[in-house]
């Protein structure tokens, strides 16, 4: 079967692969759509924390069950599958607690192990979602909107809470839906005033701020002095990230939902004097995909604006360094096989 694999820092390979063999408890996927997602593009790059060369990329998943066995998911061949990304153990403190999403032996596909960008690929039943009544496209959008969903129910936004959602990529973006529909108000940050002007239109978020425009004066203004009272950091830079604490009200929260492969200075006496809670948000849980999946059925979730460019898998190669041009304007970029 075909694949391509990352080599190296900036190499991209297609290559030829066995077909993967019948396994009990995991299903055959034939992969028909691959989201591309920032973590892809760190890995290309070489900023990708937890990252070995040479790896098939690919976690932003769908595609249709080509073999399953008997299964109590209710999944069978034939059916259309969003795919869970994050392989988790199952017995160590986090997955004993729920949070599958953060396991201590966690291996992420495109990631810690290889990953989707090819034409089947052997998943545990598990990790399928059933996601007949969306089109192959949104099935792959799942993933990067459930962290966002994710985030937010991390944060426990409130009805009626100010959420401040720095970065306006596609993670952020997903925050900013998701934190509208739990009846936030919700005012978006980036340095691209092209992206804001998307987010008010995609996300409908209530205020913007241009980041190198004085943003304190002006989340100042947008809150009448307040501050928001949940601020997530969905950039990946380390210096948003650092001073994302002068932008929360006093008693507020602090999400990172963005990683940079690094350290993140922290000014304490601003952190010390809001009693601030500072929060981490990795990945998502089955509970966000079926949420997430539940709001795009119900039509509550638009998506097809998120998806901004696609390519066939052919020519996936050729267009990647495209899509890294801030110029392309890209969104969410989606591989069709």
């Amino acid at each position: 079967m075909k694949a391509i694999v990352c080599e190296q820092v900036g190499q991209f390979k297609r290559i030829e692969l066995p077909e993967p063999s019948p396994v009990t408890g995991e299903g055959i996927v034939r992969i028909k759509r691959i989201g591309i997602c920032g973590t892809d593009i760190h890995a290309f790059k070489g900023n990708q924390p937890f990252f070995t060369y040479p790896r098939i990329l690919g976690h932003e998943l769908s595609g249709i069950i080509e073999w399953i066995g008997d299964n109590d998911a209710g999944l069978h061949a034939g059916d259309q599958v969003s795919i869970i990304p994050y392989l988790h153990c199952g017995i160590c403190i986090a997955c004993r607690n729920g949070k599958t999403n953060c396991c201590t032996s966690m291996r992420v596909l495109g990631v810690h192990t290889d990953g989707g960008m090819k034409e089947l690929l052997s998943v545990p039943v598990t990790h399928l979602l059933k996601a007949n009544s969306l089109t192959l496209d949104q099935a792959a959008i799942v993933e990067p909107l459930s962290i966002g969903a994710h985030a937010v129910r991390r944060s426990a936004l409130q009805s009626g809470e100010t959420a401040l959602v720095i970065g306006g990529g596609p993670i952020g973006l997903g925050v900013m839906a998701i934190a509208k529909l739990q009846g936030a108000k919700v005012i978006a940050m980036d340095i691209d005033k092209e992206r804001l002007s998307f987010c008010k239109a995609w996300a409908h978020v209530d205020g913007t701020v241009h980041a190198t425009e004085n943003p304190a004066s002006t989340i100042e203004e947008l809150t009448n002095g307040e501050y928001p009272t949940v601020v997530f950091d969905a950039t990946g830079n380390a210096r948003s990230m650092s001073e994302a604490v002068r932008y929360m009200a006093h008693g507020g929260r602090l999400v990172y939902v963005g990683l940079v492969k690094g350290e993140i200075p922290l000014d304490d006496p601003e952190f010390h004097k809001r009693e601030a809670t500072l929060l981490g948000s990795r990945n998502a849980t089955r509970e966000d995909f079926l949420y997430v999946i539940d709001l795009i059925q119900e039509g509550r979730l638009q998506t097809d604006a998120y998806m901004t460019h696609n390519a066939p898998f052919e020519q996936m190669m050729d267009r990647f360094q495209d899509w890294l041009n801030p110029a392309s304007k890209v969104i969410k970029a989606i591989v069709t096989l």
